[in-house]
């Protein structure tokens, strides 16, 4: 298998990272179809699939299947080279003594789709120009020496970054990191490389549009695309890595709602259904319906290390800093996580409350089932809470819940309406809001009280905290700041991992007394794909890479 991801991100339903390791296309034995096409839906159109700027993991999903980075992850999640010819360490001189310099030998045989060979000079560019777009995930970089310059624009190039020569990557850091390698192998998100003849052609954020200067190093690229309707994507010739692509042709239908995708599917015109970060968007009714029926084996439940919370907005309106800490906990006490289980998550089959902090059960950095008092339903306190705090429900008249389009958050939304109604007798209104624009104006702290997701990258604290948590994080969403949850994020950032979880669980615990969030489920995927579809099974990260697919004569 090739590399992974999970960018969080979120999309139309919400990212991708994740395991897919080092394996062949095995089809001994297996008839295969004339017809090499894998068909799928989309809810909503592509963000982006620019490596500087990508923040949901729908997008990572393609982005995977179209760039490389140094490293990746295979199938057990252990770090493994890509274009790196391996993956640095002390031992073998790829890393500094004092953990602050890295040193990558890069394969000579890796090209970009239009034949131009990958050099060092490509990862100084790429990883340059990830740092001045300043997207989601351009914080991954933040310990590179000359980060600071490049955001701030008194530099173009991140002084850390030096080429010795052609295939020698060298990378100064200006503090000890210990999940740099971890960060470097979730390569669709700022750290893959790009090719700068392509960017220029196509202008600096239109070229990932267009098929003619979509330029990757892996195995597939775009060769149509429609907006708001379709996309197309071919093998590329001559594909420096392995497994060699059997898929000849990846066609998705762009069809907001997936009731009707379901039904294509029935048809035979769709091979999959979740595919591209669409595992938590398929409408409850259906996946009862089928998992009833005679088709249930074509239905798979894959646990995903996605929770999905309420955020609020700490710099402005009636949640804003201190003086909202009541009315944040009233909120999130007046939502019975039982009863929205049981109505948006086909009575508790695609997701499960969480009730361990927002880290996902299943990682590091997990408090334990029932750690997270915000998750307690208390409808008593969250009345008392609300009369402490805005007494003439005044602060509270004209809430708006902003959220992205898809069954799984319309259905999430509606409950929490109905919930806040009952238990606060507040009304909340509904919006919805297209998935890109939803995100930007997210990322801007536009919002009051919003949809929040997160699906892990990697399995480290780090990835959540310092995307997410800590001052000015990238994708916060939130405004939240606390001087001590950075202070403590800091520290462990530079530890080895299992001398940090510790201070990460602090630093939870501090979000959990500042009533952060308002903590709602963790995410089951759901795929629904047809049996002659051979190659290995999504994961608790990632869908399966393309190039390790292929479909049976049926």
């Amino acid at each position: 298998m090739r590399a992974l991801r999970s960018l969080a991100i979120v999309g139309a339903i919400g990212i991708v990272v994740a395991a897919c390791g080092t394996a062949s296309n095995n089809n001994q034995g297996t008839q295969l179809a004339a017809d090499q096409t894998l068909r799928f839906p989309l809810n909503d159109d592509i963000g982006t699939f620019d490596p500087a700027q990508l923040d949901a993991a729908v997008d990572a999903a393609f982005a995977n299947n179209i760039f490389d980075g140094l490293l990746k992850f295979d199938d057990n999640l252990n770090i493994v080279p890509d274009i790196a010819k391996e993956v640095p360490t002390t031992s073998n001189g790829g890393v500094s003594s004092d953990g602050m310099t890295y040193t990558f030998k890069l394969r000579n045989d890796v090209k970009f789709s239009n034949g131009d060979k990958v050099t060092a000079k490509d990862f100084i560019y790429s990883w340059s120009r990830g740092a001045k777009a300043q997207g989601t995930y351009a914080s991954d970089l933040d310990h590179v020496v000359g980060y600071k310059e490049v955001k701030a624009k008194t530099a173009t190039t991140l002084s850390g970054l030096t080429a010795p020569d052609d295939y020698t990557l060298k990378v100064q850091l200006t503090e000890p990191a210990g999940f740099f390698l971890t960060e470097v192998a979730f390569f669709t998100a700022v750290t893959g490389v790009v090719s700068e003849k392509a960017v220029t052609a196509g202008g600096e954020d239109t070229w990932w549009t267009k098929p003619e200067t979509l330029i990757g190093t892996g195995p597939y690229k775009m060769s149509a695309r429609t907006p708001k309707q379709s996309l197309d994507f071919v093998p590329v010739d001559n594909w420096w890595g392995s497994p060699k692509p059997v898929l000849k042709k990846i066609h998705v239908d762009i069809i907001a709602d997936l009731s009707s995708a379901i039904a294509k599917y029935d048809q035979n015109g769709f091979d999959n259904v979740g595919f591209g970060d669409m595992n938590g968007n398929i409408p409850p009714e259906d996946i009862l319906r089928i998992k009833a029926g005679p088709k249930a084996s074509e239905l798979k439940f894959i646990p995903k290390t996605r929770t999905t919370w309420v955020g609020y907005n700490f710099k402005k309106g009636p949640f804003a800093g201190a003086a909202g800490k009541d009315l944040r906990k009233a909120f999130s006490l007046a939502i019975d996580r039982a009863k929205l289980v049981d109505v948006a998550c086909s009575h508790g089959i695609t997701c499960a409350p969480a009730t361990g902090g927002l880290i996902s059960k299943g990682l590091k950095g997990y408090l334990g089932d029932n750690a997270d008092p915000l998750a307690k339903f208390d409808a008593a306190t969250a009345k008392q809470l609300l009369q402490s705090a805005d007494p003439n429900k005044t602060k509270t008249k004209g809430l708006v819940y902003q959220y992205n389009p898809g069954a799984f958050n319309k259905a999430i939304a509606e409950n929490l309406q109905s919930q806040w109604q009952d238990n606060l007798g507040i009304k909340v209104d509904l919006a919805t809001t297209e998935r890109q624009t939803f995100f930007q104006r997210r990322t801007k702290v536009e919002y009051i009280i919003f949809r929040h997701s997160w699906q892990a990258d990697y399995d480290h604290p780090q990835d959540w905290f310092d995307n997410l948590f800590v001052t000015d994080a990238g994708n916060s969403g939130t405004g939240y700041s606390n001087t001590q949850v950075d202070s403590l994020v800091k520290g462990a950032d530079v530890k080895k991992t299992e001398d940090a979880i510790a201070d990460y669980k602090a630093a939870s615990k501090l979000m959990i007394d500042d009533a952060a969030y308002a903590p709602l489920v963790y995410g089951v995927g759901v795929f629904l794909t047809k049996p002659y579809v051979k190659g290995p099974q999504p994961n608790a990260f990632n869908d399966p890479y393309w190039n390790e697919l292929s479909i049976a004569s049926h």
